[in-house]
């Protein structure tokens, strides 16, 4: 039950042809190969203008203002969060004591 099952290799069936012979080709130097041309880009290039530039700074202040806003307002609901559960720990604590203390 706790032994591996290893699977069976099967064995081959037929004549395994042998691989095919691989000739070396003769090179013959002195013969120079034209390095290739690099093809220019057709993609348009991107210009960065002022207002672009301006776009580009208030779109990035308003994503970090929102995210900021997010983040601070997470925060801020588990402290709350957290002081209302010791709230509510104190005053089921005082509640207990004090029926412990009238028996």
């Amino acid at each position: 039950m706790f032994r591996p099952k290893l699977p069976t290799m099967p064995q081959p069936t037929g004549i395994a042809t042998p691989p095919a012979v691989v000739e070396p080709t003769t090179i013959t130097p002195g013969t120079s190969v034209p390095p290739a041309t690099v093809p220019a880009s057709t993609r348009p290039t991107v210009q960065l203008t002022p207002g672009t530039a301006l776009a580009l700074v208030g779109g990035g202040t308003a994503v970090v203002l929102v995210v900021g806003a997010v983040l601070v307002s997470m925060l801020l609901a588990v402290a709350i969060t957290g002081a209302s559960v010791a709230v509510c720990a104190l005053v089921i604590r005082s509640l207990v004591n004090a029926d412990a203390k009238r028996r």
